[in-house]
Order: C-alpha cells, then structure tokens, then sequence
C-alpha cells in the first residue's frame, strides 16, 4: 500500500503556524515581488478571489474581507517542510518526497494492526500535534491511488482529509465520482483528447485497454491506467540525476539604473550558482549571463547577455563572482530600467569527470567553499558569502508582508511576553 501526506494550503497554513492571531482569518500569500497570489486559506477561497491572479485587482476586496497579505516566506516553509517530513517518515520504511508540501510512503506488504483508516489518522494528528500544520492522507495500493484517495479525503464525502481506498468497492465509487482531468498524470491536453472520445470520468479511463490507451497516447498515460486497475508501474530513483543547467535569475523589487546595482545583483546570483553547483558536485565550463529591460514597458526593450567559458570547470563561488563583477559593465547601459537580470550555468561536468591539467594555474579552493557551505547550512542563509553582492540592496526581491523567519534567523524567534 501506498500512501499520500498533502499538506493543506501549504504556504498559507505554514504563516498561521506561529501566529495564532490569525488562525481563524483569511491568509493569502503573495509570489516573488508581491506580484500574484499563490496560496490562500479555505477562509481566502471564500471570499471568491482565485489563485494566481495579480493581486493589485483583489486588493480592495481582500482588505473588506480582512485578509492577511504574506509575502512569500520560502526561508520558513523549506524548514517546516523539512520538520513535516521527517515526521511522516517515521510512519512507514519507504518515503519519496514529491514535493515541497507531498510526500508519498511506501508500506510494501505491512498492514497496520489498527487498520489503515486510524493508522492514517495518527499520521494526520501526529502532524498537527508537532508542527500545527494540517495534512490530508490518501491511502491506495498504488501512487495515483494514493493520489485519487488524497483528492477523495478533501473534495468527496466528509471532506475530513482522509480517504482509503482498500476495496474493488471504494476505487469504483471514487473514480466515478472524478473527472478524467482530476488524475494525476492526465493533463489539459490529454483531458480534452479523452473528453473528445466520451471518456469524461476517471472509471471511464480505468476502463480503457492500456495497450490501446500507450498507442494513442503514450506509456504515461498506460501507466496512469495500469495504476488506477491496482498495478504498481511507477518507481522513483533513490538518487536524483544531477541538472544539466543551473540558473539563478529574479526580477528587480524596483527599477534598477545604477551600474553598481546591476553588479552586486549579478554577484548575488553568481554566489546562488556557485552554491547549486557544489550541492551536485558538479562545475561549470560556461557561464552565461543577461540583463533586460521589462519587454512590456512603454519605453521600448533592452536585452543583453554574454557567455564565458572557464579555461578549467570550477564551483568557487569567488571565480563565478569574479566574473559577474567584471560582465557588468559589458551589460549596463546608462538610461535603462532594468528588470531583471540571471546567471546560468549552462555546460556543466560532474566534478568526478573533471579531466585535471597538471599545467594549469588553478586558484579555487574546496576546503574553503566547504566551509562556506558548512557555516551558511548551520547558521542560515547569506550568513557569509562574497563582499561584492553587498549588504544595503535596493534591487532585492519586494517582500512587503514578509513575516518572521522563526525557525531560520536568530533574530526572529518568537517571544513570549507574560504579564
């Protein structure tokens, strides 16, 4: 058996955490430079705003509803995620995080003596005891029967967060009871091309011959099918292949027009490479780097971007840095408003593939980059890190709601006052 832990509204019920002022009121939380809402409460949902809308157009009608606006606070959700899942994993001897707020346990052959309808339950309670985070737990004999069951648990019946489906009997009620588009795996495209063969329900497609089902569509798709009938087809790798290309790219918070700006931000994201790269033991051979005006802007566009390719791949987050520094003045041009700006790794080695040059003069130093690691892993983020990235940044992303980082920053803990 197989089971899904789905946090609730994750970013938003992460806000209410360790602020229980706000448990009972309407949380929206906003995307990168509070640009677009992302996450709300079921008390946001409410009010009838959508997600993913920008939040300029539903800001009137939020503050009438008395709505608590959050910048994105990714510091504290990665931490809580971390918290939730460590958690969960002690409920089973198999788990494969899915995502920040999913993960899926496997169970092989163990029942629990309690059934798996209260086994869920303590998983769910175990949760909220620890962290005040609420789950849903879908429990099937395969993932996307785990995945049905998480839908089921929110959207069907009690709505309770809960559902097994353990029974020939349960899968049928459930799958009849769901769109095609509501399966995992079955996308807008697929959706429509089943929709235009009168196949609208998710019994419906569990009742397609796989075989025909790969021909029309693909193995995915067969899989998904296989899946719903009760058979196992999808396994994760225990090790993540390493990414062929690494960015770090973000939007101004404001309009930047300063040369020296341009460069602390493009340090900024040298040092954020440098630190992705070293995580998969990996180096870059070539850098590429730009910088543009916003396209939509009335005073026309401006775009730019330069390669550089390493004599020897390296991840010293100083050789990167040293390189954005000196791109900046290539980038820069006197009278635009710059919106945003990246830095890609885009042609990278494993570093045990790194062929050596017994000739070349090489500058990096691992040991040190170690301890760079080491300290920032241990003390939070930014801790330490390149002089030339800056300390005063105007150009940083908007986060104007931004709430405490409570379990990632010394200077946010939370405080107790008793009278």
């Amino acid at each position: 058996m197989y089971a899904l832990v789905d946090a609730n509204s994750f970013y938003a019920s992460a806000e209410k955490v360790f602020d229980p002022a706000i448990r009972n009121k309407p949380v929206v939380v906003l995307t990168n430079n509070d640009g677009c809402i992302c996450a709300m409460c079921d008390l946001a949902k409410s009010t009838g705003v959508k997600k993913f809308g920008p939040y300029y157009k539903v800001q009137g009608l939020l503050k009438r509803y008395g709505a608590v606006i959050r910048s994105s606070n990714y510091e504290l959700y990665d931490d809580l995620s971390n918290k939730m899942m460590q958690i969960v994993g002690a409920f089973a001897p198999d788990m494969h995080v899915y995502s920040i707020d999913e993960c899926f346990l496997h169970f092989d052959s163990w029942q629990p003596a309690e059934g798996w309808q209260r086994y869920a339950g303590i998983i769910k309670q175990a949760v909220w005891q620890q962290l005040r985070l609420p789950v849903g737990v879908g429990i099937g004999s395969t993932p996307t029967l785990a995945k049905v069951a998480s839908h089921a648990g929110k959207r069907l019946g009690e709505k309770n967060g809960i559902a097994v489906l353990d029974t020939a009997e349960k899968i049928q009620q459930t799958l009849r009871q769901m769109h095609v588009s509501d399966i995992w795996g079955v996308g807008r495209r697929i959706s429509a091309r089943l929709e235009a063969q009168g196949i609208t329900s998710a019994w419906q497609l569990a009742q397609c011959d796989p075989k025909s089902i790969r021909k029309q569509f693909s193995v995915e798709t067969e899989r998904t099918v296989r899946e719903l009938n009760g058979t196992p087809c999808i396994a994760w790798d225990t090790e993540r292949a390493n990414k062929k290309q690494i960015y770090s790219t973000r939007a101004f918070g404001i309009k930047v027009t300063q040369e020296n700006d341009l460069r602390q931000a493009l340090c900024w994201h040298a040092e954020k490479v440098g630190e992705k790269l070293r995580r998969q033991q990996s180096s870059v051979v070539t850098l590429t780097l730009f910088a543009h005006a916003n396209p939509f802007a009335s005073e026309g566009h401006y775009h730019k971007a330069m390669q550089h390719k390493f004599a020897h791949p390296t991840n010293d987050t100083r050789a990167l840095v040293q390189v954005a520094s000196r791109a900046s003045a290539t980038l820069f041009k006197a009278g635009v408003l710059f919106h945003k700006c990246g830095i890609g790794a885009i042609e990278i080695v494993d570093d045990e593939h790194v062929q050596p040059d017994m000739f070349a003069q090489l500058t990096h130093n691992p040991k040190l980059m170690q301890c760079m690691d080491a300290i920032n892993k241990r003390y939070g983020s930014q801790t330490i890190g390149a002089a030339a990235k800056g300390t005063q940044n105007n150009w940083t992303m908007k986060r104007d709601f931004l709430s405490p980082q409570y379990t990632t920053n010394w200077q946010h803990l939370p405080k107790i006052h008793c009278n």
